[in-house]
């Protein structure tokens, strides 16, 4: 019997795309309660960041759908995040990111499920 190998990188890149894109949509939301919060660009660094190294590790062994929707997604968010950071204006390419990343990840964790069969 083949044991079946859990591709770690994808979990991870689900995880944090999905947690991501949650952060995304429901902290405008929050922000207008009288709570205290305000938007931090840092957190979306760390997002980014956790799905940048996912992105690295599973590029090298993947499909080349699943490594351009990946890196296309990867994109739009990077783009999103220096462009609110810098320059202080706030683009809705993250969510088109977020949608792709856990997409491209869905895709690879299925590939990869399929092969070690």
């Amino acid at each position: 019997m083949k044991k079946l190998t859990t591709p770690f990188y994808d979990i991870l890149g689900i995880s944090s795309a999905t947690i991501c894109l949650v952060h995304c949509l429901i902290f405008p939301l929050l922000t207008i309660l009288p709570l205290g919060l305000s938007h931090n660009p840092i957190i979306d660094l760390l997002f980014a960041s956790i799905g940048l190294f996912a992105i690295v590790k599973i590029t090298k062994k993947s499909t080349l759908l699943v490594s351009s929707i990946l890196i296309v997604s990867m994109s739009l968010i990077w783009i999103t995040i220096l462009t609110d950071l810098f320059l202080e204006i706030h683009l809705d390419l993250i969510y088109f990111g977020g949608i792709g990343m856990i997409i491209g990840h869905l895709i690879n964790y299925k590939n990869h499920k399929n092969i070690h069969k």
